[in-house]
């Protein structure tokens, strides 16, 4: 019964049949019909022109945007537990040639306007210190906690002041806006964000991204970095054809919804165990080494988290007798 990770979730039918429906003689690489009605797609999504890229993980997608907004000798601002930092192997550094990461705290993951502007005064404006080029921020957090559109907006506002880009790894971009019930405008471009990760793969997709550029004159520099960074697939069309499976009829939203409703059943259960409010799809219990390895012994599988701290994720496809014994179990420990 499992509970790791939604990255472990199957892909839906739909994305399945798109494959097999893209599966078929066409042009090679991004010239096919599915990848040609991204943009067009995302456009719609987004309310506004965007620039759209498929690449085949979201490192890639993450890394691919901050290579665009900060250049090798300079910094990106993210919280210390954010997935760039922490669950990325250096791809930042890699991608960019070089450029630093500068690690905040922040409750739950998050970053706000207030600690990222006491961050930024720290900087001596010499030669001597790495000069900040990007903030980056992640929704929902490493911790399932949902930035809102007057949140990201502040943020925005701090790094247009500041002459800095905003980044956002949406890798459950989908669970955040399944929650907060905002528009996709309003928590990115319409907040300042220049550019972001769109997650699929967490939420129906089989190995697909998208890489959504807000300032469209950065694709033809991103375009040559996916090809130099080895993601520019030959058979394109078969991730095209996921990314806009799930975006028909909202189906990407659906997923997310039903994702976030699993977690807050298993959240209802032990209320007094949460270590952080249940926001998305994760679930953060303080479960003993003991009970954890208890609730194991049952067949349910997840993530040990930080000492006496589990993580509880759940996916588009659970629903039922699973939840409902992992919820009874928790509840009775």
């Amino acid at each position: 019964m499992r509970f790791f990770s939604d990255n472990a979730a199957p892909a839906h039918p739909k994305v399945i049949e798109a494959i097999s429906a893209s599966n078929q003689s066409s042009t090679a690489y991004d010239g096919d019909e599915w990848s040609q009605r991204l943009d067009a797609a995302f456009s719609t999504l987004f309310e506004r022109e965007v620039r759209a890229l498929w690449v085949s993980t979201g490192t890639a997608a993450n890394c691919l945007a901050l290579a665009a907004l900060c250049p090798p000798y300079r910094s990106i601002v993210c919280h210390r537990d954010a997935h760039i930092e922490v669950d990325e192997a250096g791809a930042p550094g890699f991608f960019t040639g070089g450029a630093k990461l500068m690690l905040l705290e922040g409750e739950g993951a998050k970053v706000d306007a207030a600690n990222v502007t006491t961050a930024l005064d720290l900087i001596g404006k010499d030669v001597h210190q790495v000069q900040p080029a990007a903030i980056s921020i992640t929704n929902a957090t490493e911790y399932g906690l949902v930035y809102r559109a007057h949140e990201v907006a502040a943020l925005g506002e701090l790094a247009r002041a500041r002459g800095l880009a905003l980044h956002m790894d949406g890798a459950r971009f989908a669970n955040a806006l399944a929650t907060s019930g905002e528009r996709p405008a309003d928590v990115t471009w319409r907040a300042g964000v220049d550019a972001m990760s769109f997650g699929f793969i967490k939420n129906g997709g089989l190995n697909a991204e998208a890489l959504i550029l807000f300032r469209t004159e950065l694709f033809d520099e991103v375009a040559v970095r996916r090809k130099r960074a080895g993601h520019l697939s030959s058979k394109g069309r078969m991730l095209a054809a996921q990314i806009l499976a799930l975006l028909e009829d909202g189906l990407w939203l659906q997923n997310a919804r039903r994702a976030n409703e699993t977690a807050q059943l298993l959240a209802q259960a032990v209320p007094a165990r949460l270590a952080y409010p249940v926001e998305a799809n994760e679930v953060f219990l303080h479960v003993t080494p003991d009970e954890a390895l208890h609730l194991r012994s049952q067949g349910f599988d997840f993530y040990d988290w930080r000492p006496g701290e589990i993580r509880l994720v759940t996916s588009w496809d659970q629903e039922g007798d699973p939840v409902e014994r992992l919820a009874a179990a928790i509840a009775t420990l």
